[in-house]
């Protein structure tokens, strides 16, 4: 029988780029559409870990099943650190991503240091709440006008040495190679087995009820 894990999203495009690079493992991905409605996650973690396993091992309880999440964002150096965990609502709640995009380029005003990283946590938890974590990073530079219309949120600002170009002028393979996702999603698939057995160690087992009156079972 095949593993269900449940990925805390409703996002169909994560769910497909999942179960793309998991499909040779013995496992069935769903999604918070394939459930009825469960209460909304309240992301106000201080870090990208608390925020991920917040996700993960809040869905593992209600729906009894092992959850995996991610929380990612932009970290840049003269901003010390920001945005951030804040970085889907850097210009506010519910910000577009061009809002973002222009505070980002004011806030930089006047800087030289324009270094920065997208950092991102994945966590898989079981409804015990024990959980795995893993990690990536891709470091670059915040350009001083956008470039390239692909991607999403800060990919026109951010350029990537390796790629020598922004995010948002490379394809989704070129992207996926280097970016903070694709790092720690391949340190998932390295680990994919080890995942599998760690999971059927702390899944909660539970006991068949025994007879109970004069009939037999």
């Amino acid at each position: 029988m095949k593993q269900i894990i449940v990925l805390a999203t409703t996002n169909k495009g994560k769910k497909k780029e999942i179960q793309a690079l998991l499909q040779r493992f013995d496992v069935d991905i769903k999604t918070l559409s394939d459930f009825g409605p469960i209460p909304e996650v309240i992301e106000d973690g201080e870090t990208f870990d608390d925020n991920a396993y917040k996700k993960a091992s809040f869905t593992a309880k209600i729906l009894g099943y092992p959850a995996i999440a991610d929380d990612s964002g932009l970290c840049v150096e003269a901003l010390e650190g920001a945005p951030g965990v804040y970085s889907a609502r850097y210009a506010g709640e519910n910000a577009t991503d061009q809002e973002n995009v222009d505070k980002m380029l004011d806030a930089l005003k006047g800087h030289n240091n324009r270094n920065a990283a997208f950092k991102c946590v994945i966590s898989i938890a079981v409804p015990t709440g024990a959980a795995l974590t893993y990690e990536g990073e891709c470091k670059g530079v915040i350009t001083h006008k956008p470039a390239g219309e692909n991607g999403f949120g800060y990919d026109p600002l951010f350029f990537c040495p390796g790629l020598d170009k922004t995010f948002a002028q490379s394809s989704i393979k070129e992207k996926a190679n280097v970016s903070h996702r694709g790092k720690a999603l391949k340190q998932v698939i390295k680990e994919m087995d080890k995942i599998l057995d760690w999971i059927d160690i702390n899944m909660p087992q539970f006991e068949k009820a025994g007879c109970q009156g004069s009939k037999k079972c």
